[in-house]
Parts: C-alpha cells; sequence; structure tokens
C-alpha cells in the first residue's frame, strides 16, 4: 500500500467531507478524486473480501497487472514482421505483480474493470495479451483528458482489438492490396533500374487510406488532403486518387513537358488532385500536396492547405475536411518541423481539427538503422509531446491496419485531435530500386529476401477462413496487368509530357503571368470619399470599453492625420490598404511572430481593454459579406508557419495572405520553404501561389541578427519572373503594393522589406491624395532634381535614401539626384532607362546601399548591368551582416553618406571608415 501513503497526508475529516460531497454531486470534486472515488465505490463492490469485508491484496494486484497492460503493453507486441524486439524490462510476468502460476485459475472480480465480469486470472491475461500485445500495441493512459482515456478503453477492450469484417469488407480489403502489390511489381519489371521509391513491404497503406477515405466520407468528410514524402507515393495517386496509369508511366519516360516554361519535377514529387465517389454514392476530393526531397517540409504546408478549405469551403467546420500526413520513420523522428507542426495543431490561427498522422515504418532510412536515427524508444515519440494516441500496428496484418485506420477517423472526427498510425512494415529494397540494401544492412535483408508480401499473407489467411480467393486472384492479376499493358502502350505515345496543376480548379480565374503583365502596374487608387469612411472605422473605439489611454491617443492621432493634415504614415498606410481590400470583398490573414501589435509597436491591429483579456479589432468593421480580417500572432516557428501561410496562399488566390518575420533575417529558419517551394514551384508543379513576405530590414545599429532581410539571398533566386522583391521607401508605396498583390489577373509570391525606424521617420510620410490616385512605381525619380544641372545619379533602395536626401538638402546640393529603386525584381528595366535617358550630363553613376559589398543588391547589379560603369558605396565585404557596436556602425553609416556626395574618379579603399568606393565592378 505503499503507493497510496500520500493519503495519510490528508485529515480523515477533510476526505469524509470530499466523499460526502462526491456521492452528493461528483461534479463538486476535483476530477482526480472523482476518479479516486469511483475507483473506491468500485473496489467495494465488486473486489474479494475476507471476513471482515476488507478487499484483499490480490485483487489490487490484478488491476495493477491491467493497468500495466494499459500502459506498457505496447512493449512486448507482435508488431514487427522482420525484427525481433528490442527487450524490455519490467516485463508483463505475473510474477511482478505479486502473483503466481497458482492463481492463474482464481477467479478476480477485476475482470470487471475490462468488460469480461469477474473471470479467472487467465481469463484476464488472455484478454489483455491479444487487446495489447498482440498486431496491436497502443500508448494512450498518458493521455490527461480522462473521457480520451475512457473512449480507448472501451473501444479496444470489449472486442480485444479484433478486427471484425464481413465477407465483403474481407474482399474489398483484399482487392485494394491486391492493387497496390501488382502495381508496384508491374513497375519494377517495365521500369528497371528507375528510381520509384517502392511501397513494396508496406503495401497495406493503400487498403488503409482506402479506408481511411470511407470513414471519413461516412462521418461528413467532404475533402482529404494528404501530404507524404517519396515513398509509396506513385501507388497512392494511382489507387487513391486514380491518376490515370498512362500519364503515370509517360512520366517514367522523361518527355519534354509541353509549357515551354516547366522545368518540371521527378515523378515521385508531383503533386495532384482529384475527385471520386465512394461505396456508398458520395463524391469527395483528394489532394495529394506537391513536395520537394526536403522530407517533412510538405507537412505544414498540407495544414495550410487544409486550413484554408475549412475556413473559406466549409465556414470554419473542420469536420468537412481531414488531413493526413504519410511520414517516413527516420524523418519523423529526425526532422524538427514535425515538432512545430505539432505546436500548432491546437492554436487558434493554423488547427484544422485534427490530422491522422500514418508513418511507414521501414525502420530504417536512407542506410541508417533506426539504432542509430533516434534515441527515443519510437519514431512516433514526438507526438506524446502533445498528448497524441498512438497506434502500433504490424503493416503484414492488413486487417488490423484497416481497423486502426477506421478508429483513428472516428477518434479525429470526435476529438478534433491529432492522432498516430505506426505501421511497421519494412522497405524490400534499397532507398531506391537501384541501390544496393545489403552493403549495410545484410542480415535485415536475408530475412526480407524470403519474406512473403501482405497480399501472400492475407491470402493464406482468407483460405484457412473458407473463402475461395486464389482462383479469384489470379483472374484479377491477369486483368489488372492486361489494363496496365495497354496504359503503358498509350503512354509510349505521349511525346510532350504534361503536368496536372494541384488544385486547377481554385485557379482557372487566375492568368498565368507573361513578361509584359510586369511593365506597368495597374491603378489601385481608392477614393477620397472611402478613404475618409474607412479611416473612421477603423479608428472609433467603442465608448463602452475601457482602453489604455495611449491606444485611445493613438487612434485620434491616427484619424487626425487623416482628416486634418491629409497624410498618412507606415502604419495608417498599411490599414487602409488592408481595410480598402476588405470592403471590395477580399479576405485578409496576417500570421507570424508578434504581429498583432507588430513587432516595432507601430501595427495596432487587435487592441486590448485594460482591465481584461477582451480584444477589439477595428478592421473586422470594415469586413464585407465572405470577407473577413483574421491576424495572428504564431509561436515561434518561421519554417512551420511560413510553410503553412504558403499553403494557405496555394488554395486561396483571392485572399491577401502575409507572413511577417519579427526581423528580416529570421526567414533563415524557413529556408527551405524559400527554396522549395515559393521560388520554384511554379517552374517544378506548375503551382501558383500570391503569398506575401514582409521582413523588416535596415540598418540602425541593432546588430548582426536584427540588421539584415538577406536581400543577396532572394535576388539569387530571382529567374524568369518567378517572385516579386520590393524594398518600399513611403507609405503610399507600401499601400499600392499591398493592393496591388489581388488587383493583378496573376499571382506572383511578394517579398518586402519593410522598415524599422522610417515606422515613425517625420519625413516617411505620405499625402493622402497619393492614394487617391495612382499606383505601385518600381522606380522613384528624384522629382526635385534639374536635368540639366545633374552630374551624377544615385540609385539607392529603402531607408538609406532619407539619409542621402537629408544630407543632400543640408549641403544644398544641386548636382546629385536621388533615384529610389522600389521594386528590385523584377527589374523595371524601361523605367531605368526612361530615368537615365533624362539625365543625359549624369556620367557618374552610383549604387548605394548600407549592406556590406558581398551583400545587399550589389552582386545583382553586376548581373543585371554586366558591362555598364557603376560604382558602389557600400560596407566592406563581411561574413556577418553587421556590427554590434552602435558607434562602430554610426561610423559606417556616416561614411556611407559622404562617400555618396564626395567626388570620386579613383578606385580605392579607404583604410580609415572602411567603406569601399569602386568606379568599375569588373576591378572587384
Amino acid at each position: 500500500m505503499d503507493k497510496f501513503s500520500y493519503l495519510s497526508n490528508i485529515d480523515p475529516d477533510k476526505l469524509d467531507d470530499l466523499y460526502n460531497s462526491y456521492k452528493s454531486d461528483p461534479s463538486s470534486v476535483d476530477v482526480s478524486w472523482q476518479n479516486f472515488f469511483k475507483g473506491f465505490e468500485f473496489g467495494l463492490a465488486n473486489f474479494h473480501k475476507d471476513k471482515s469485508g476488507s478487499i484483499l491484496p490480490e485483487e489490487f494486484k490484478v488491476m495493477n497487472l491491467i493497468l500495466a497492460y494499459r500502459q506498457r503493453g505496447h512493449l512486448f507486441t507482435k508488431t514487427n514482421p522482420v525484427r525481433v524486439r528490442r527487450k524490455y524490462s519490467p516485463t508483463l510476468d505475473i510474477e511482478n505483480f505479486g502473483l503466481t502460476n497458482s492463481d492463474l485459475n482464481t477467479l478476480f472480480n477485476a475482470g470487471i474493470e475490462i468488460g469480461i465480469g469477474k473471470a479467472k486470472l487467465q481469463t484476464i491475461l488472455d484478454h489483455l495479451k491479444q487487446t495489447y500485445c498482440n498486431t496491436i500495441g497502443i500508448e494512450y493512459m498518458y493521455i490527461r483528458i480522462p473521457e480520451i482515456v475512457d473512449w480507448f478503453k472501451q473501444k479496444m477492450e470489449p472486442v480485444q482489438n479484433i478486427p471484425s469484417f464481413t465477407g465483403d469488407e474481407k474482399l474489398h480489403i483484399l482487392d485494394k492490396l491486391s492493387e497496390a502489390v501488382l502495381f508496384e511489381k508491374f513497375i519494377h519489371k517495365k521500369f528497371q533500374g528507375q528510381k520509384r521509391f517502392s511501397l513494396e513491404g508496406c503495401e497495406s497503406l493503400i487498403p488503409a487510406l482506402d479506408a481511411l477515405i470511407e470513414a471519413g466520407s461516412g462521418s461528413g468528410a467532404e475533402e482529404f488532403i494528404i501530404g507524404m514524402a517519396h515513398r509509396g507515393r506513385l501507388n497512392v495517386l494511382a489507387n487513391i486518387l486514380h491518376k490515370p496509369y498512362k500519364n503515370i508511366f509517360s512520366e517514367f519516360e522523361g518527355n519534354e513537358y509541353e509549357d515551354d516554361y516547366l522545368l518540371g519535377d521527378v515523378k515521385y514529387h508531383l503533386g495532384y488532385s482529384s475527385e471520386t465517389t465512394t461505396a456508398k454514392g458520395k463524391i469527395i476530393k483528394l489532394g495529394v500536396v506537391p513536395n520537394p526531397s526536403h522530407l517533412e517540409a510538405v507537412s505544414p504546408v498540407a495544414q495550410g492547405i487544409a486550413r484554408a478549405k475549412i475556413d473559406h469551403d466549409f465556414n470554419g467546420d473542420n469536420s468537412k475536411v481531414i488531413p493526413i500526413l504519410i511520414h517516413g520513420d527516420a524523418s519523423l523522428a529526425g526532422q524538427g518541423i514535425v515538432y512545430e507542426v505539432l505546436q500548432m495543431s491546437q492554436l487558434d490561427g493554423y488547427k484544422t481539427g485534427g490530422t491522422i498522422h500514418v508513418v511507414i515504418n521501414n525502420q530504417i532510412g536512407f542506410t541508417t538503422n533506426y539504432l542509430d536515427a533516434r534515441s527515443s524508444i519510437y519514431c512516433t515519440d514526438v507526438g506524446k509531446t502533445i498528448h497524441t494516441p498512438i497506434i502500433h500496428v504490424n503493416a503484414d496484418d492488413v486487417e488490423a491496419v484497416v481497423y486502426v485506420i477506421q478508429l483513428a477517423v472516428e477518434f479525429r472526427q470526435k476529438f478534433k485531435k491529432d492522432i498516430f498510425i505506426d505501421m511497421l512494415g519494412y522497405r524490400k529494397y534499397g532507398h531506391n530500386e537501384s541501390d544496393e540494401p545489403r552493403y549495410t544492412q545484410p542480415l535485415l535483408y536475408k530475412i526480407i529476401e524470403t519474406h512473403p508480401n501482405p497480399e501472400e499473407i492475407y491470402i493464406r489467411k482468407l483460405i484457412s477462413e473458407g473463402y475461395a480467393v486464389k482462383s479469384r486472384e489470379a483472374e484479377i492479376e491477369a486483368e489488372l496487368n492486361s489494363i496496365l499493358e495497354e496504359r503503358l502502350d498509350e503512354a509510349k505515345k505521349i511525346k510532350k509530357g504534361n503536368i496536372t496543376a494541384f488544385l486547377e480548379q481554385k485557379w482557372q480565374h487566375i492568368s498565368r503571368a507573361v513578361a509584359d503583365d510586369f511593365l506597368i502596374s495597374p491603378e489601385t487608387g481608392i477614393c477620397k470619399e472611402t478613404i475618409l469612411e474607412l479611416t473612421s472605422k477603423i479608428t472609433t473605439l467603442p465608448e463602452n470599453k475601457q482602453f489604455f489611454r495611449k491606444i485611445v491617443k493613438l487612434m485620434t492621432d491616427r484619424k487626425e492625420m487623416v482628416e486634418t493634415a491629409g497624410t498618412v504614415d507606415w502604419a495608417m498606410a498599411e490599414h487602409l490598404a488592408y481595410a480598402s481590400l476588405l470592403n471590395q470583398g477580399f479576405s485578409v490573414r496576417i500570421s507570424g511572430q508578434d504581429v498583432e501589435r507588430g513587432t516595432f509597436s507601430h501595427r495596432h491591429a487587435v487592441l486590448k481593454m485594460e482591465d481584461s483579456e477582451e480584444e477589439f479589432i477595428p478592421l473586422k468593421n470594415t469586413e464585407q459579406e465572405k470577407a473577413r480580417f483574421e491576424i495572428y500572432n504564431s509561436l515561434l516557428s518561421e519554417y512551420g508557419v511560413l510553410g503553412f501561410e504558403y499553403g494557405y496562399a496555394m488554395v486561396l488566390p483571392d485572399v491577401l495572405t502575409i507572413w511577417e518575420a519579427q526581423f528580416g533575417d529570421f526567414f533563415n529558419g524557413a529556408q527551405i520553404i524559400i527554396d522549395q517551394y515559393i521560388s520554384s514551384a511554379e517552374d517544378k508543379w506548375k503551382v501558383m501561389n500570391g503569398l506575401v513576405m514582409l521582413l523588416p530590414h535596415s540598418y540602425e545599429g541593432q546588430g548582426p541578427e536584427h540588421s539584415s532581410g538577406r536581400i543577396e539571398r532572394f535576388l539569387v533566386l530571382c529567374a524568369k519572373n518567378n517572385i516579386q522583391l520590393a524594398n518600399c521607401t513611403t507609405p503610399a508605396s507600401f499601400f499600392h503594393i499591398l493592393r496591388r498583390q489581388l488587383l493583378r489577373k496573376f499571382r506572383k509570391p511578394l517579398v518586402i522589406f519593410t522598415p524599422k525606424s522610417l515606422l515613425r521617420h517625420p519625413a516617411c510620410i505620405s499625402p493622402v491624395d497619393e492614394l487617391v490616385s495612382g499606383k505601385f512605381e518600381e522606380i522613384i525619380d528624384d522629382k526635385d532634381a534639374n536635368p540639366q544641372e545633374i552630374t551624377k545619379l544615385v540609385f539607392c533602395s529603402g531607408k538609406i535614401f532619407y539619409e542621402l536626401l537629408e544630407e543632400k538638402k543640408n549641403k544644398n546640393i544641386k548636382n546629385v539626384a536621388l533615384v529610389r529603386i522600389e521594386q528590385l525584381y523584377p527589374f523595371p528595366i524601361d523605367h531605368y532607362n526612361t530615368i537615365v535617358q533624362k539625365y543625359p550630363k549624369a556620367l557618374d553613376h552610383l549604387w548605394v546601399q548600407e549592406e556590406p559589398e558581398n551583400m545587399g543588391a550589389w552582386s545583382y547589379f553586376l548581373r543585371l548591368f554586366k558591362a555598364k560603369k557603376f560604382r558602389l558605396i557600400a560596407r566592406p565585404p563581411s561574413g556577418s551582416p553587421a556590427t554590434g557596436s552602435s558607434k562602430f556602425h554610426l561610423q559606417q553609416q556616416r561614411k556611407l553618406i559622404e562617400k555618396t556626395f564626395e567626388e570620386c574618379d579613383c578606385e580605392r579603399v579607404c583604410s580609415e571608415c572602411k567603406i569601399i568606393c569602386i568606379e568599375k565592378p569588373n576591378a572587384i
């Protein structure tokens, strides 16, 4: 009874009071006491008692045994088809619970706890072993929601986790399993040596997904979004999404593409969308998201896609869309993005009503043994961080796999939480089909070589149950092989490859951009009356709410700024951009770290009451029917959140979807999403996207990590008008570029390097009139310059302009024109040429940047203009973006300004200030 020694610390009278309260109203005591008293009363009513009425200790021993099977039975299962399980201690032997073989025939009332009534210990043991230690193992007892724990007990223990399917259901499972096995065999035979990332060893995935879709649609789901890596992808596309066989076979030929601009991708990266009809006649939508070789990068993207559909297609009903993430065991355990995605799963801005995670567990990475691939016992242990149930199942037992997947669907729809299915199988060949696995896993592959596939195992099982399936399967195999041969012949006649764009229907009204589309921006102004009306709506606070005095003043100042002064600052221009889009029926979604207030306390889109947690969002006053404004402070994640927002924007071309970094260079943590999706998805997968990234950028002495948005990294990725890069210098410019993003007939990802100090700079304001008429200006000319007086053209971008302008005015410099490049890419070459021609006497052309020479836009300018003569004013090359010394920063910044206006006709580096001044770019 040492386990219950804590009870000795409580006052007996207090315990009596608690028990009396429980008897009169169970909800009046804490849940933990409810459970305690429930068990106490159960024991009083059912346990063995001696002559004095005391409960016999043996009953407690059996109860401890039952608890141990529930908690640790998964460690002693038959879930591994090709390996002997590791040994764990203590075991579940009855001796470890103070019981002996002499107790096996003793009747125990503890059997009532598992639903079998008073029973012999042997019967209780058999029941527990079948439920928790056969081909299914489950981890769920650590979950802190009693309702979930009880639900699993009630679902599993009465049926002992034994699947119960009708004859027709079993034959259907066999048919889907046969499709999976025969498809892999056919491809292996016809495309020898080609990579396909075979599903062989885990073919049970196909009947499992089929069952998931049937069960999900039966519970109200209408769409299923699948994110997965390579293994088994072709099989899923063929046998779940019904992508035509001939199209898949054609992709093995490696033909050129019909679309000249398309570079394409390997066949096992491609996405696909389809509609299909379930066995019960319900039409449902399926989608496999395109993905790169960066394993698990697709996970947040798939979640964003699911959330977008839930929000806009089903009015927030997350039972209608089920996200499915199919993982490899090595990537699940090794990739941190998995943890980020799990932490998003219950957050208001990112939850999708629960994800069904299916692990294709090959028990090996590329060549790495699972013992070298993780420190945790299971690859799924990361799921325990958010208390998800985890079911382990032997992939050779296809009925068990289908059974647990159906259980997972029911759980997801009921509790709206994630669940993991760890499907333990093997990989028949190497990492790819031309790889030799015996080099690194000789013993394992001796076992695999002679191991029957899941179809063969299931056929034997059905024959043993009396089903005549041998001849039936031979007929099905002959028929399917005939169909596959025909489709292969058709595929060979296809001369040009084609990629069907993922979610193509969502983008039917959006044009694919051509070069001429970037020559001029559309008109994006709004009428003065609308500006005044929207200003009133977003600056008027409800009188019955208690706001901070500073917030009240801020809103008053914003209103007066527009109505009285006729100007806008950065924050007000941003709000008016969102408000005007909402007013036109477009939704706006923003997320990122601290975006509600804004990292630099400029936005204040969400206002808190002074004495409560109540929130007020002024922009919601401008929402129109179906046009919503949503803004969410994110978890401290860049990779996961940027991937999520990219997926969200992939579904909704008519929603302004924005991710903002806390500081510009924080996007470093999400570089994979930028490289593999944002910059290249259209070239690879024919997928368009209109995501906006806001990256605060400029040098203000805040150190290396708070200065640079790494403009150079984005410019390296630019080609064929794939993305847009801007570094705006006025509130009006920011206003127009945000509106332009939705008012154009096409979509491209947009990266805006936003300011910090300029948010409150007295010169960084725009007249309201610039919001009324006009459009985004890719280049802003020096409106005060006299072309006949100008001998030097200074090109710059961003904050440095205001420092140069101040110097020019202070020294009354007349021969220098300051030209701002607002859009770095696609570079407005025609506008640039027009400006250069305007100043015929300006033979000295400078590019001035705050960044070191090897960073910023300079290298891009060298590539862009090649032989043209530019002088560079910049910090010297550096491995770090900026200094951590505020004094040295100011010294460098001052020298940048001085060197810009200094006459210079030589090539030199000033040793004192370390500012580069170069006449000829090819001298670098």
